[in-house]
């Protein structure tokens, strides 16, 4: 769980809310050990994204770099209007992932990156396992 949430939050492809859903169906493990698990994996990955986007203006224009000017652009327009707060959706598909690469671009302080993304991150899986309980 930890590994699949990790690079769900990096930029290469994963679905940890699938794997999640489907560890805690099998009824083999805590949930909110699974819970823990993805959050802490997810959050992790967010932060190595930070880091990267830290190092960014080095590598921007690099053909194996995975941002493109295009996508950075936005997510720091998206970042600039809403501020850190904007982290609040590091959760979301497709601009998660952008904005906490955006946040170490723009010198966002790690602890506070951490816990808005944690927090975040948090959110989204309570409500995956919480829904998942109810119903089944």
């Amino acid at each position: 769980m930890f590994a699949v949430a990790f690079l769900a939050a990096t930029l290469l492809p994963a679905q940890s809310e699938a794997v999640l859903v489907a560890l805690v169906a099998e009824g083999d493990h805590s949930p909110w050990a699974l819970l823990g698990t993805a959050t802490l994996g997810n959050s992790l990955g967010s932060a190595l994204n930070w880091y990267l986007g830290s190092l960014a203006h080095r590598f921007l224009h690099a053909r194996w770099f995975p941002i493109s000017a295009e996508k950075l652009r936005r997510a720091e327009g998206w970042y600039h209007k809403y501020g850190r707060w904007s982290l609040l959706l590091s959760w979301a598909p497709f601009i998660g992932d952008p904005l906490t690469f955006a946040a170490g671009v723009l010198k966002e302080p790690f602890p506070s990156f951490m816990a808005i993304t944690f927090a975040a991150k948090l959110g989204r899986y309570l409500v995956l396992v919480g829904v998942y309980l109810a119903l089944f």
